[in-house]
């Protein structure tokens, strides 16, 4: 659970976008997609090596 002291006289929007920031950096949404449905692990390997080779294939196009 997260716990975010309000200081005296501040404007509940800080605090809010302090509360937003921290949850974040938590991840419990992003887990919480990952979870959403199960992917098999050559997927993910086979998402993973189409990721690497897209960006390789970029880095390759600004050096030419």
């Amino acid at each position: 659970m997260l716990i975010i002291p309000i200081k005296e006289g501040e404007n509940i929007d800080r605090a809010l976008k302090r509360f937003k920031r921290k949850f974040d950096k938590t991840g419990a949404m992003r887990q919480l997609r990952t979870r959403k449905q199960f992917i098999k692990p050559s997927v993910k390997n086979r998402s993973r090596i189409q990721k690497a080779q897209h960006v390789q294939r970029l880095k390759d196009a600004l050096l030419q």
